[in-house]
């Protein structure tokens, strides 16, 4: 009988050891964040790099696409996301506010959806 408790243990604690979420230290991402130029670049691969777990952050000025590698045992794309809306760039799940937005310079201001 101890034996066999011993057992269902060893088997329980590796069950519950496998059905841990397993996070990627280099995960890729692409997200679409608005802007117009190059200060606008500058202002968000800051807003990402200021994110603990953020590896690697490039915005393409022609195509608004952010190339993110992230640790996702530190930070999620959501949290980088919402750094970006703070600086006031919109994302396509987060949108900065009408505050955020107006304090960018004249040539920053972006069309909003």
């Amino acid at each position: 009988m101890k034996n066999l408790s011993i057992v269902l243990l060893l088997f329980l604690v590796g069950f519950v050891t496998q059905a841990q979420e397993k996070k990627n230290k280099n995960a890729k991402y692409v997200t679409e964040v608005n802007g117009n130029c190059e200060q606008c670049q500058k202002r968000i691969q800051k807003a990402a790099y200021s994110v603990p777990g953020v590896k690697s952050a490039s915005w393409d000025v022609a195509t608004h696409q952010l190339n993110l590698i992230i640790n996702e045992e530190k930070t999620s794309p959501l949290a980088v996301k919402k750094a970006i809306a703070k600086v006031g760039h919109d994302t396509d799940d987060v949108k900065a506010t009408a505050e955020d937005y107006e304090s960018l310079h004249h040539c920053c201001l972006y069309e909003r959806n």
